[in-house]
């Protein structure tokens, strides 16, 4: 009785955890935290989202249980907005089913279609669920590079080679969490051709496809002709309408597999809450100036952050996606780790942020920073640093 669960066993120490601990207790101290870790969105939904959540909620019919595939209107209104967005015909019956955010439906999904000893390929670094929804589900990972170069297809093509069974599923995610990396259409029209040669399902992750910068919207896998052969693709309003507790995701694509993910969902839950489903639906469906209003805000606070951290000393590339950036430990400070160097930003500097080694072993030397504070805070954070770098002997500290 004494030894460990077998999925247990299976899923190392979350590090990450380990520093929203740190973080925790320096603020039931009292200490002025500037939190850059979590991807927690610090803005409101809309005020008629928040309208129609109270007024359905109002009604006495509204309370019991809901379903688990989602209401019709809401699986209209995704398929709605990626006939708008992307020019894609989806069917609200067939290819597109609610999940309790993006991370929900991914490990649903895995649960579904995953044998024990299936190898999947899942991006390194990446999201921790890419690829521990995976393992939990008894499957066995093999990592792929998340830059979209001939490294990332030399190695799609030597898993294929030399794996043993053959991967089955390939996961991809772009703009990528956490290295904010980005695809065009020509290389989803690759992959889903390289995806029906192999006989690979393709499971996209799109959760981040409204934040992108320098006017480059960013593409979904579906809109290659045929994908939906192969492919189904996720994506949540956690960010695009700062709806992250709501949990509200969605899968749309590939009718088998979305029949396999709305039948397991069927035996774990009866859906989301009415009233935050018909809210999911007025914030689809209604005024969309808040989708704009938050790329430009995380634009500007992206500006903001990278030229007051690059004056503080600390150079970070600047995102083209996402409300992350991707950033190298400074050179002179690289032999730390991503997680000391983390702890000591927390503890001396009072700027939490994100370990790389978090999303995986290639993430080491990098943190993920989460644009999820107001510019003075940024500015803030970006003079802690500049102390903190100071006190560690970096000479490149601007004056």
């Amino acid at each position: 009785m004494e030894e460990e669960f077998y999925r247990i066993k299976r899923l190392p120490p979350y590090v990450i955890a380990e520093v929203n601990a740190m973080r925790h207790a320096a603020r039931v101290e009292g200490r002025d935290i500037i939190d850059l870790g979590m991807g927690n969105p610090d803005l409101p939904p809309p005020p008629h989202v928040i309208d129609k959540l109270c007024e359905v909620a109002r009604k006495p019919d509204a309370h019991g249980y809901s379903q688990s595939k989602g209401i019709p209107g809401l699986r209209r209104a995704q398929a709605n907005y990626y006939e708008r967005r992307f020019g894609v015909d989806l069917d609200p019956e067939t290819e597109v089913v609610v999940t309790l955010g993006s991370k929900e439906g991914l490990a649903t999904l895995a649960s579904a279609i995953t044998a024990p000893g299936d190898t999947i390929l899942a991006p390194n670094p990446s999201y921790p669920i890419h690829t521990f929804g995976f393992i939990i589900a008894g499957a066995s990972i093999r990592s792929v590079p998340t830059t979209p170069d001939e490294q990332y297809w030399d190695a799609l093509e030597k898993a294929m080679r030399f794996t043993v069974p053959r991967p089955t599923i390939l996961i991809v995610n772009y703009p990528s969490n956490p290295t904010a990396e980005t695809v065009d259409l020509a290389f989803y029209e690759r992959l889903v051709a390289w995806a029906k040669e192999n006989k690979v399902w393709i499971l996209s992750d799109l959760a981040y496809s409204e934040l992108y910068y320098d006017g480059n919207p960013t593409p979904s896998i579906l809109q290659v002709p045929g994908a939906k052969d192969v492919a189904v693709e996720f994506t949540s309003l956690s960010k695009t309408y700062s709806m992250a507790g709501w949990r509200m995701g969605f899968a749309v694509g590939n009718k088998k597999l979305i029949a396999a993910l709305t039948r397991v969902k069927s035996y774990i839950d009866y859906g989301a809450f009415t009233p935050i489903q018909a809210a999911a639906c007025a914030a689809l469906n209604g005024p969309q100036e808040i989708v704009d209003t938050n790329r430009e805000l995380y634009h500007k606070r992206r500006d903001v952050m990278i030229e007051a951290f690059g004056r503080a000393g600390w150079e970070i590339p600047a995102p083209k996606a996402s409300m992350f950036a991707w950033a190298p430990l400074p050179p002179e400070l690289v032999h730390m780790g991503s997680l000391e160097f983390s702890k000591e930003l927390l503890t001396q500097a009072e700027v939490a942020v994100a370990p790389g080694v978090g999303y995986g072993e290639d993430g080491e030397g990098f943190v993920r920073i989460a644009m999820v504070e107001n510019e003075q805070r940024l500015r803030q954070a970006a003079r802690n640093v500049k102390r903190y770098l100071q006190s560690k002997g970096v000479n490149r500290v601007a004056a």
